[in-house]
């Protein structure tokens, strides 16, 4: 995380003497408030809701929405950084994933017995289920070729997306090389995915088949909508996955700080500088709305908190005050993120 810098407000004091008495100083034009509403339900024929089912990128500078995609496009994102060798879930599909103790693929044919697992919602690539397929030491680099066992999860309608079993060979001239089949030998392919500059990460997917590039580049977007996996607690206490749907940071220096003291019209550029940021990529996350009425038979409503304000520290140093004032649209479509945001 980059070293947060806490600005002191004395230059104006110390300048005032080099300024003829009669010569003013153009505020800086922070602009107006900004309100967007985000798709991430589509509604197709005017009548057919297919919940959560966009993973939007939007970017705070431009207040616009640099491109949105399905999220069952996509099964496995690789880091794409130039030394990176990361490779994650779709946890967007509640996809998980088991490594076994095996290197022949064809010896693998279910998922019974392993401990099946999901990328944490935290962002930190040390976490990660697949996070052992390579080994790099101080010498030397090489891969364990373990069987892996991937549920693919479900598509928006909760319809199953099927299993995979894959061994990850090598990370050679920015390729990843790896092989991968159905459960019952059918569909063997061996294929790999190339990096691509400038870029967190490139994609696969298997239903086509194919590396495909539905993330914008690390410059172009700051904040991605989307459906993830995460970690919940029941009253009692115990932990159980579960797909929420919230915003997660692009993870190339972008950061964000949360606040709960100040009105949003009040938060100023001051108080934004002397808050604690953080590269943690589910810090606005999920909760800053709450379901209100019986979970249990499903008769429920969103109700965001617009006392909760986030700060976001783009790559480009700006710092955006932003706040949610609605998960609805005109319609009372659920899925439709709307927010309210200012450049400090």
């Amino acid at each position: 995380m980059r070293k947060i810098s806490f600005l002191i407000f004395v230059l104006p004091l110390l300048l005032t003497s080099c300024f003829k008495e009669d010569e003013r100083v153009t505020p800086y034009d922070r602009g107006d408030k900004i309100t967007a509403v985000i798709p991430m339900t589509e509604i197709e024929n005017g009548n057919e809701i297919r919940l959560y089912k966009n993973q939007v990128y939007y970017k705070l500078s431009d207040s616009a929405i640099v491109s949105s995609n399905d999220k069952t496009s996509w099964d496995l994102a690789f880091d794409a950084t130039d030394k990176g060798c990361k490779i994650w879930l779709n946890t967007a599909n509640f996809m998980l994933a088991g490594q076994t103790e095996t290197t022949n693929l064809s010896e693998v044919n279910s998922a019974a017995g392993l401990a099946m697992q999901f990328d944490p919602s935290s962002g930190n690539p040390d976490s990660t289920v697949l996070r052992n397929w390579i080994l790099i030491s101080e010498n030397d680099t090489s891969y364990s070729e373990k069987v892996y066992v991937i549920d693919r999860g479900y598509d928006e309608a909760g319809n199953l997306l099927g299993y995979r079993k894959i061994k990850f060979d090598s990370l050679t001239n920015n390729r990843y090389y790896f092989t991968y089949s159905n459960l019952n030998n059918t569909g063997l392919t061996q294929t790999f995915v190339l990096k691509e500059t400038g870029y967190n990460k490139v994609y696969y997917s298997f239903q086509t088949g194919q590396q495909l590039q539905p993330e914008p580049a690390q410059t172009a977007y700051d904040l991605l909508f989307t459906q993830y996996t995460t970690l919940l607690f029941t009253n009692e206490g115990d932990p159980y996955p579960y797909l929420v749907t919230g915003v997660l940071l692009n993870p190339f220096a972008t950061e964000v700080a949360f606040d709960s003291t100040f009105l949003f019209d009040e938060l100023d550029l001051v108080s934004a500088s002397n808050l604690l940021y953080t590269t943690q990529a589910d810090r606005i996350g999920y909760n800053w709305k709450d379901v209100q009425g019986d979970v249990e038979n499903g008769v429920v409503s969103y109700v965001v908190n617009p006392n909760w304000n986030y700060i976001i520290r783009t790559q480009n140093d700006e710092l955006f005050k932003l706040r949610f004032v609605s998960f609805y649209n005109h319609q009372g479509v659920k899925g439709f993120p709307t927010i309210e945001y200012q450049r400090l």
